[in-house]
């Protein structure tokens, strides 16, 4: 389960989406939790692709049903993890990307943090968070404000994560990305196949050293 998450305006979505891109013209190991929120839907944004859109009722049943892995309120609105497809996609072995904030992060290492790669990503500086969340051309001024600042607090969290990376270049930050994943498949607690090759080295071994010579 590979967490990103940032201010908003920092970036995560891009590398996220570059992560997908990349993923999806090679091995296609990536699944991405597609979360459910109570936002409107944006003019560039498709449902069921970028988000589940539904409405505050919709979500509270979700909720008290426990078919949500996290859910928090950021900005007013309620943002939320389907379970039934995360759990779906690591029983087929595949990794799991989550664009979330970091109110759903905290919510997954209770949960599951044994199973979870978090990456917090920074923006190079304020003035030029700022000038990513204006170009977006997305968002009134006033929320705008209110995300500044959310960054606030959501940038004292940056300890509470495995990796932190500095999204001053989009192609470095997502080479790093791209590295911080790569080394986390090859880690032994996340290749049980490897118990069954040691053992057959080490009969292969034994048999090897109990011939005559």
């Amino acid at each position: 389960m590979l967490v990103i998450s940032s201010p908003s305006g920092a970036g995560k979505s891009a590398l996220s989406r570059a992560l997908l891109d990349k993923d999806r013209e090679g091995r296609q190991q990536i699944v991405l939790s597609v979360s459910v929120t109570t936002r409107a839907k944006r003019a560039s944004e498709i449902d069921g692709v970028h988000y589940h859109f539904v409405d505050i009722e919709t979500f509270e049943r979700m909720r008290d049903r426990g078919e949500l892995l996290e859910w928090a309120e950021v900005h007013g609105n309620f943002y939320a993890t389907p379970r039934k497809p995360v759990e779906a996609a690591l029983t087929d072995g595949r990794d799991v990307l989550f664009d979330i904030d970091v109110q759903g992060t905290l919510q997954l290492y209770r949960t599951m943090r044994d199973d979870v790669v978090s990456v917090f990503i920074l923006p190079p500086s304020i003035a030029e968070l700022q000038n990513r969340l204006r170009r977006r051309a997305e968002d009134a001024e006033a929320v705008i404000q209110r995300r500044l600042h959310t960054a606030e607090r959501e940038l004292e969290a940056w300890q509470d994560y495995d990796y932190v990376l500095v999204n001053e270049d989009l192609d470095t930050c997502f080479q790093q990305l791209e590295s911080i994943l790569e080394s986390e498949r090859l880690k032994r607690v996340r290749n049980p196949a490897l118990a069954g090759r040691l053992a057959i080295l080490q009969q292969d071994l034994k048999d090897v050293l109990a011939q005559p010579r």
